[in-house]
């Protein structure tokens, strides 16, 4: 019976940590795909470019803080619960600073884009 405990919860570490390494690399991905996309927009002088970028940084975080989430599941010692805390709590900080820039930069680009429609 000990020995089923020991590879299931094996089976549950290995399954964990690739589903991490997926998220984390979607993440990598996302912010990889949306720093060229806003550096083309840059040298085409877009307005939104300042959005189109940290909407990017928002989602690709989004990913990165499921993957700290999942990577609880197997934690086994109180200090690495701590350092994972903190990492969750940074980042979780950081998502809600972006949209908070994503708010005001739609506000800002609200008056050029009914401007542009008169």
């Amino acid at each position: 019976m000990e020995n089923a405990y020991l590879i299931s919860e094996n089976i549950l570490r290995y399954i964990v940590e690739f589903s991490t390494l997926i998220l984390e690399m979607f993440g990598i991905c996302i912010l990889v795909f949306t720093a060229i996309k806003s550096f083309i927009l840059w040298i085409k002088k877009y307005d939104s470019i300042r959005l189109e970028l940290a909407q990017g940084i928002a989602l690709a975080l989004e990913f990165k803080l499921g993957g700290e989430v999942l990577r609880t599941v197997v934690v086994r010692e109180w200090a690495e619960l701590g350092i994972l805390g903190a990492i969750i709590a940074l980042r979780a900080a950081l998502t809600f600073l972006i949209h908070w820039e994503i708010k005001n930069e739609e506000k800002a680009l609200e008056p050029k884009k009914s401007d542009s429609i008169d």
